[in-house]
């Protein structure tokens, strides 16, 4: 069985200037970014649809991202695949202070257990100390500093909430933020009255970002939750389609009211399923 030893020295022979893969020298950080999150977006949708036997290969695809860019960085002399793994484990360790006191990776396991809200309390300031080490002047840092702007919009939505909450800056519980929802939409209808295709964009985005808030109070998350509609769309929109072809008809030719009869059609079968199930 190959061994991470075997991969290192993989990626070391495709990016060899001689006798590398072409497509592989010509590779720089940027690059290999979309294909950093599609490796990622494909393990969780492995995980998701519950594809076990798949998700071995679809780790070592994410993997191998991280063994990439270890390979452009030797190249230019910043770090190696070594550092990243000192770097994760130091930081590990110094964020588990429950599990590693002495900070010792191999201590023996007989120390008091913390509840999972001192675990978390005590994370969020570990963070806050490391937030505050980067920084060069600590009294211009902001919160929202590192939160990083390449996540998905939904991600990056509630992670800057939930930053924001640590300071006191959040809704005390989830009715209001449905209060804050429904003034959101009325603001839409408001721009749509006017036809002002700027101020609806710009309303609709404030809409987003209320129901993203809403879902992490109600410890929903927005990407989970809203791939999850996604999946559920296309399941139905398939059951038309195919509902469609067994009785030769175009979906162009059918009205709304019939796409929408067999829209309800495709729900009633999934609630059949799950409660038989």
């Amino acid at each position: 069985m190959y061994s991470l030893e075997d991969l290192l020295h993989l990626m070391n022979r495709l990016r060899d200037p001689q006798y590398g893969c072409p497509w592989d020298i010509k590779q720089t950080y940027a690059s290999i970014v979309p294909h950093t999150l599609e490796e990622a977006y494909e393990v969780a949708d492995a995980i998701e649809r519950g594809d076990f036997d798949h998700l071995q290969g679809e780790l070592g695809d994410l993997l191998f991202q991280v063994v990439y860019y270890s390979q452009l960085a030797q190249e230019e002399g910043r770090f190696e695949f070594a550092g990243v793994i000192d770097s994760i484990t130091r930081k590990l360790i110094r964020r588990h202070p429950h599990v590693f006191p002495t900070g010792d990776l191999y201590a023996p396991l007989d120390i008091p257990q913390l509840s999972e809200e001192q675990v978390k309390t005590r994370w969020e300031q570990i963070k806050a100390e490391e937030r505050a080490e980067k920084s060069d002047a600590p009294e211009q840092l902001s919160l929202l500093d590192d939160v990083p702007t390449a996540l998905p919009s939904l991600s990056r939505a509630a992670k800057l909430q939930k930053r924001a909450s640590q300071v006191g800056f959040d809704w005390p519980a989830a009715l209001p933020v449905v209060d804050n929802v429904r003034e959101e939409l009325d603001e839409v209808l408001e721009a749509m009255a006017d036809n002002d295709a700027v101020a609806i964009a710009d309303e609709v985005g404030d809409l987003l970002f209320a129901a993203v808030n809403l879902a992490r109070h109600l410890k929903v998350d927005p990407e989970t939750a809203l791939r999850g509609a996604n999946a559920k769309f296309e399941r139905r929109f398939r059951f038309i389609e195919q509902a469609l072809r067994d009785t030769r008809q175009s979906m162009e030719d059918c009205t709304l009211e019939e796409l929408d009869a067999l829209w309800g059609e495709a729900k009633r079968q999934e609630k059949n399923v799950s409660s038989c199930g």
